[in-house]
């Protein structure tokens, strides 16, 4: 007798419900209304999530910083039926009580089989769901175990987040003898080409190939990267992964005869429906809207993104407003920053939608001491960022686009001078290293601020977390932007200059 199961997954909302980006008021393709509004629900019916639900969007942190409560969130995740979710690296960005907070009015079952007490114990052990065909399905959550490197120690406290892998075999050995399909909900993603098995990252962020080779899960339902997986066996695992934002939602159908496990899927994009523009959440959305319009500071002049390429190669002035802001509050000598993946920039007169589009993470403020042997070797992983193709043209090196999109990674200094040969080899890119129009030595020491997250090390930083920390600012990036147009309330806030920082022979 052949029985089959059907299941609607969706992964890294990031608090995108509604259809737009609130970059502007356009509607979009997108969020996990337009996705839900499809699910159809039965008793052998599975609706789940790969977790990063409670931060990233503007929405998002409105509830975080504003209401202080996400039981909205969880009240939109109940609406959507959802049965299970897994915890996701962003979930813990706030502290452990708005997380538990969270889980605690979901009527989904949370699932993390490494996320631990001190003492060992699981928090949120596998299930055995048994469907309404009389059907049992043993269901995994996993965390990527990177949550270590990256959060912030207060925010783990209490917690144990375990090796991933080791929890994946574990969980499986004790399930697989119990059910009729094993299915693993990781958050983390693909260490490898799929299609050609290429080794892409050495680290344990994300560990899916590693799983599908040495162990036999029916399912493994992956997220993290942003990126989209379609229904495939990788060796004889079925993995999927959704895109973010809610762009697309994966449907999978599996069905059992004798044993024999057979599972195919689908992708769906978004679709708009008029009742969806009124439900009971729309007040609170107006609200959002309306909060985002709120006129914060007024500018020189608007500063919008260009191409990523050019941004990084020749400066942009949206990177360094915010590192004129971090040395303004850190005092410090030098700043280093970042850009999203996807930037808004600011409008001549700034709104908080300008702030939090363009700045969408919860990071706060580090100061370091460091030589200047551990700046340069920042600036050379940071040039690791460009290459040249065949016909000696600028590009972006492929590590920072494959298995994932990584912008973020790419990192702007102010503060000194310093030029970047591409045609050189990795490590031996800095062609010009100045502070204060002097040739810096590797034994100078100078103060830097950086974000919380670079701090860790994340993004192949590796010099950071060795150099001395001389003070933090426990202010989130958004709101010292927010404050710093306060101060300035009066003022119109002139832009540094920005300087080319790749040179082309």
């Amino acid at each position: 007798m052949r029985n089959s199961i059907k299941i609607y997954y969706t992964s890294d909302i990031h608090g995108y419900f509604f259809p737009t980006s609130y970059a502007d008021k356009k509607v979009k393709e997108m969020g996990l209304f337009q996705c839900a509004n499809q699910f159809k629900k039965d008793g052998n019916t599975l609706i789940i999530d790969g977790g990063d639900m409670l931060q990233g969007s503007a929405f998002a942190y409105y509830c975080q910083n504003q209401i202080k409560s996400n039981q909205i969130i969880a009240q939109i995740m109940n609406s959507c039926g959802y049965d299970y979710v897994t915890i996701g690296n962003h979930d813990f960005n706030y502290g452990q009580d708005y997380l538990k907070d969270y889980i605690k009015s979901l009527n989904a079952k949370c699932v993390c089989q490494n996320v631990k007490d001190l003492n060992n114990n699981y928090l949120y052990p596998y299930d055995i769901k048994m469907m309404e065909n009389g059907m049992k399905v043993g269901i995994v959550g996993l965390v990527t175990d990177y949550v270590n490197i990256w959060e912030k120690k207060e925010n783990l406290e209490h917690l144990n987040i375990t090796d991933t892998f080791k929890e994946a075999q574990y969980s499986l050995e004790q399930l697989r003898n119990q059910v009729d399909i094993t299915l693993c909900i990781y958050h983390g993603g693909f260490e490898r080409n799929l299609e050609t098995g290429e080794l892409l990252s050495e680290t344990s962020e994300n560990i899916a190939y590693r799983i599908c080779k040495e162990l036999d899960f029916d399912l493994l339902l992956t997220g993290h990267q942003h990126m989209s997986i379609h229904g495939q066996y990788v060796h004889h695992t079925y993995v999927l992964q959704p895109k973010e934002n809610g762009v697309e939602y994966h449907v999978a159908e599996i069905s059992v005869e004798n044993k024999d496990v057979k599972i195919q899927s689908r992708i769906e994009k978004p679709k708009r429906k008029e009742e969806f523009d009124t439900n009971a959440f729309y007040l609170i959305e107006t609200k959002v809207q309306s909060w985002l319009e709120k006129k914060v500071g007024e500018l020189t002049k608007a500063l919008m993104p260009e191409s990523k390429l050019k941004m990084a190669s020749e400066g942009n002035e949206i990177a360094s407003f915010i590192n004129y802001i971090q040395l303004y509050y850190s005092k410090a000598q030098i700043s280093v920053c970042s850009l999203p993946n996807d930037v808004k920039g600011f409008d001549k007169i700034v709104t908080r939608r300008d702030i939090i589009a363009t700045y969408p993470y919860p990071n706060t403020l580090v100061v370091l001491e460091m030589t200047g042997e551990d700046v340069k070797a920042a600036i050379e992983r940071s040039a690791e960022y460009f290459q040249l193709n065949d016909r000696g043209e600028l590009t972006i090196a492929k590590q920072f686009l494959e298995p994932k999109t990584e912008h973020y990674n790419y990192d702007y200094y102010a503060g000194i001078e310093y030029q970047i040969d591409p045609a050189q080899k990795p490590g031996e890119r800095v062609s010009l290293l100045k502070y204060h129009q002097k040739n810096i030595a590797e034994e100078d020491i100078f103060l830097v601020c950086i974000n919380n997250y670079r701090a860790s090390g994340a993004g192949g930083y590796s010099m950071y977390p060795k150099c001395k920390k001389v003070k933090e600012i426990n202010t989130e990036m958004v709101e010292l932007i927010l404050n710093f147009f306060e101060t300035h309330q009066n003022t119109v806030t002139k832009i540094p200059k920005k300087k080319r920082i790749v040179t082309l022979k």
